[in-house]
């Protein structure tokens, strides 16, 4: 269990954020100089070095967008410049892309970075430059909500790269893209003109990834843990019927990939905040704002006190709370982490992102339990973005270390005299570190750093 250090604030980690600034540069700018885009995007790195695999490009708006929070970081605009360039260059496949669960990732990262620069005054007011942003934040929302599975009349969710069968809880950070098209006023047409609905489908998708991706102790969950979250779910095609939990990262369909879960506590919690801005009006022909935020702040919490619970004392997860290695580390729950154990590696990446997403509920819940919240993701910040998770080796292109991209597979690089993989970083973890020291910097100064409009 986290042992959350109630005597931390934004403004104590204020140098630790900077500190993370000033090696981010270089990494940045070295991997810049080095990569050749057209190869594909840089997903992890192998012995040091960032290389290219997997099954979709779902990370180049993360190191495209990395660049972006640099400059919103240290006002330096040569990543301004950078992040601009490249994502006028590169991202528009990304903003056409049928075949992925990934826009939030991608071009909310980029274009939406942007706009929200613009937004705040941070960059020039440009009218064409805004559009720009606009058509593709507009555009990448609708594509991404076309991919749809509908389970019920009112029940559906965008299906992930497997097939129309699957569910990923991934996902629910790429509604992000849905509801800011619906924001930008954007009208998705289907067939016979027929306008679908981008804000109702981003809520339909929350709620099938609630009700069959998370665990809540009851009901149909009373076999299992509050908070639990499976990474995929399984359906039928035929008679639309859920079917079973699965997993394609994890260790298994019946334990916790912590990135999974990382994934659920920050896209709910941010929707939540997204959700508790509109007025009662916009959410009134799908069931009333009450019912939503209800709904939102159940999940978010659920896999809030999960992660706590299921985390070692620094605050830095182990990658899947069921694997089988756990067994030989002891108590592994009341104790620090072992970063250089033999039996199972830990995940700085789904620390970081679940970092985010306890601020983010922490901020917009009231009394003891909103303090606790926003404690326990410094208390994990403070951990990850420090040494020895901070990569300070210069010849090293991440910046946070021991990152875990696909265990099951084997993708992920083993050194030499060890029996597990460590020390090594990803696009997503990089980025969300990135992204964490932002939002610490601006709660320090009370300021918000959000997504929507």
């Amino acid at each position: 269990m986290i042992q959350i250090d109630t005597s931390l604030t934004p403004q104590v980690l204020v140098p630790v954020c900077r500190r993370l600034f000033e090696v981010s540069a270089g990494k940045i700018r070295r991997l810049q100089a080095r990569w050749d885009s057209s190869r594909g995007s840089p997903v992890f790195t192998w012995a040091g070095e960032y290389t290219t695999r997997g099954w979709t490009e779902w990370t180049q708006g993360f190191q495209f967008g990395s660049a972006i929070l640099q400059f919103d970081a240290t006002g330096d605009e040569e990543f301004l410049q950078m992040g601009r360039d490249a994502t006028v260059k590169w991202m528009a496949p990304h903003v056409s892309h049928t075949g992925v669960h990934d826009h939030g990732f991608n071009n909310v990262s980029t274009y939406g970075n942007l706009l929200r620069l613009m937004n705040e005054g941070r960059i020039a007011e440009s009218e064409w430059e805004r559009n720009f942003y606009e058509l593709a934040l507009k555009l990448s929302g609708a594509v991404q909500a076309a991919r749809w599975t509908a389970v019920a009349p009112d029940l559906g969710y965008v299906y992930s790269f497997n097939g129309p069968q699957s569910l990923f809880s991934d996902t629910i950070r790429s509604m992000r893209a849905l509801v800011m098209s619906w924001q930008l006023g954007h009208k998705f047409m289907g067939e016979g003109d027929r306008q679908i609905d981008l804000l109702g489908r981003a809520l339909q998708h929350a709620e099938s990834t609630a009700r069959w991706n998370v665990w809540f102790g009851n009901g149909r969950d009373s076999y299992d843990e509050r908070g639990r979250v499976a990474h995929e779910s399984i359906f039928n095609l035929n008679d639309k019927a859920y079917r079973c939990p699965s997993t394609q990262q994890g260790y298994s369909p019946f334990s916790t990939w912590t990135r999974g879960q990382a994934w659920i506590l920050c896209g709910f919690a941010e929707q939540l905040e997204f959700f508790l801005t509109l007025d009662e009006a916009a959410l009134e022909p799908h069931g009333g704002k009450e019912k939503w935020i209800a709904r939102f702040r159940e999940t978010a919490e659920a896999a809030a006190e999960h992660f706590i619970a299921n985390t070692p004392t620094d605050g830095i997860p182990y990658w899947d709370t069921g694997a089988p290695g756990l067994v030989h580390l002891g108590d592994w729950r009341n104790a620090p982490a072992q970063i250089d154990n033999d039996h199972e590696p830990v995940d700085t990446s789904a620390g970081v992102i679940s970092a985010q997403g306890l601020l983010r509920l922490g901020r917009i819940t009231r009394g003891e339990q909103g303090a606790r919240y926003t404690a326990a993701g410094l208390t994990v910040a403070r951990s990850i973005l420090s040494e020895p998770c901070l990569s300070t080796d210069t010849t090293h292109e991440g910046l946070i270390l021991h990152s875990i991209y696909h265990r099951p597979n084997g993708w992920d690089y083993i050194p030499p005299g060890s029996r597990i993989p460590k020390g090594e970083s990803s696009q997503w973890g990089d980025y969300h570190a990135r992204e964490l020291a932002l939002l610490i910097q601006r709660m320090a100064d009370g300021q918000d750093l959000r997504f929507f409009l």
